[in-house]
């Protein structure tokens, strides 16, 4: 049956019905409901038809999805084994279908009635988001406390949308107080600051009204599935601030890189991912020229924008996500290299800034960089250098492209005539001037084919377009894998 479209007015300190979750996030009248009539058989006189969960096809934008919503007002939105048939159910309709599938989370866990048949049904829907994972799109929006399994789950998907009265966890407050011993309350131990800060939760939003507005904005950034096209919309001009205008004068003045990205980009806005989550990397996406694209940026308003293990591993995830479902790259680079140091080395920059390698290296999507100021080392190489893999080098005028800083570098290879000066640090200073100008700048980089042109910045915008548009035909050789959690 298609329910009758509601007309919400914001209710910021209610919960929605699981039915209203739905109704706001797909278009009025489009909601067929399916497995209505489902009863558990282990609850007995308890159970009640849907067994707590509502399933659906519907649309989205004119566009067919499938989509669920747990009811909390039955046994807290726990799972027991017909709940999770159910899930599982509409998980292979949109997989047959290949159309995205949306999720309204909200449980406790695994049913206690149930047993170790609730147990085996969130085996079997983690099974169906591995099997969707690189398919389709997958997003999920947690509306309030999630535990245990109900928490792995959302974890699969490629997005999770957060409202701020929601919270997340594996073990409850309660648990965890009487194991460890620790006083905290579910926000405290799960809610939106924390898994922001951790980069579990993608986007938070104020409301579950907002939380489902933000899925669509999401999905309007994404294909049906992984073999079909984003739709284009029609081009619109960035408002606000030229790119030129942007970068100070002088070479260790901080800026927000996203503020350049603003200035490139259609109607200057762009859909930020893991804001929260390692800061010193910009993930987002947007338009530019009616195309969606992703952005991977280093951010010299924080730690200068230097690597390190949590920028890696988030950049290195958006990448793959942009790569699977066909989101060409614009990578805008500023960056002293990796950040040194023992606690990096034991957190595993290595391996994380591996990850960031591997995943430039693997992506078949058109991969265009710009350098806008400085890149160093190894960061050099990892922000999708020519050699890497960049389909498009372009560079502004006075960047610096080296193995390292100049300061540094002649501390190391002039050293004994910097201290048998009358004035190191004068010596020092003119020594670090002649390194740039002879190994650092942009020139040099440019002559060696490290970098394909040097423009000014206003002529990014329509250097980017006329890029991409050259690559609308590229086709990927090699089918991209599922999205697994980095």
């Amino acid at each position: 049956m298609t329910p009758p479209a509601l007309q919400l007015a914001p209710r910021p300190d209610e919960k929605l019905t699981a039915l209203e979750r739905l109704e706001v996030l797909c278009d009025p009248g489009s909601i067929h409901l399916l497995r209505t009539a489902v009863r558990s058989t282990g609850m007995g006189e308890r159970a009640v038809a849907g067994d707590g969960v509502l399933t659906a096809s519907a649309r989205v934008d004119g566009r067919p999805i499938f989509c669920f919503a747990q009811d909390p007002s039955f046994i807290g939105g726990s799972l027991g084994a017909a709940h999770a048939d159910s899930i599982v159910a509409v998980m292979r309709a949109a997989g047959r279908a290949r159309v995205p599938l949306i999720g309204f989370v909200q449980s406790a866990g695994a049913r206690l009635q149930e047993g170790t048949a609730a147990l085996g049904g969130y085996g079997r829907i983690f099974r169906e988001h591995v099997a969707l994972s690189g398919v389709i799109p997958q997003i999920s929006i947690i509306c309030g406390a999630c535990a245990g399994g109900g928490s792995y789950a959302p974890a699969l998907t490629d997005f999770i949308v957060m409202t701020e009265s929601a919270a997340m966890f594996l073990t409850g407050p309660a648990i965890v107080k009487e194991v460890t011993g620790e006083d905290v309350d579910a926000t405290g131990l799960g809610g939106p600051k924390v898994h922001g800060r951790n980069g579990v939760v993608h986007m938070t939003a104020p409301t579950e009204v907002d939380a489902a507005l933000l899925a669509r904005d999401i999905l309007d950034h994404l294909p049906q599935h992984s073999g079909a096209a984003v739709q284009r919309w029609p081009s619109v001009d960035p408002p606000g601030r030229a790119p030129d205008s942007i970068l100070p004068a002088q070479d260790r003045q901080v800026y927000d890189v996203r503020d350049v990205a603003k200035s490139l980009v259609d109607g200057g806005r762009i859909l930020e991912v893991q804001p929260k989550f390692a800061k010193n990397v910009v993930c987002a996406m947007a338009r530019l020229d009616g195309r969606a694209i992703g952005i991977v940026a280093n951010q010299p308003r924080y730690l200068g924008g230097v690597l390190d293990a949590s920028s890696a591993q988030k950049a290195s995830r958006f990448i793959r996500t942009c790569n699977i479902f066909g989101l060409p790259l614009l990578v805008l680079v500023d960056t002293p290299g990796f950040l040194p140091g023992v606690k990096q080395e034991e957190q595993g920059v290595i391996r994380h800034g591996a990850k960031l390698v591997y995943a430039f290296a693997e992506a078949q999507v058109p991969k265009v960089t710009v350098m806008l100021r400085k890149a160093y080392g190894g960061a050099f190489i990892a922000m999708n250098s020519k050699d890497l893999g960049a389909d498009l080098v372009l560079a502004w005028p006075g960047a610096q492209l080296g193995v390292m800083g100049p300061k540094q570098a002649v501390g190391i290879t002039q050293r004994r005539a910097i201290a048998a000066a009358d004035d190191p640090d004068a010596t020092r200073d003119r020594l670090a001037d002649e390194y740039t100008r002879d190994h650092l700048d942009v020139s040099s980089a440019a002559a060696g084919g490290f970098v394909d042109e040097v423009i000014a910045p206003h002529e990014t915008r329509a250097r980017l377009i006329a890029a991409y548009a050259g690559f609308e035909g590229h086709h990927r050789t090699q089918q991209p894998t599922g999205n697994v959690p980095l």
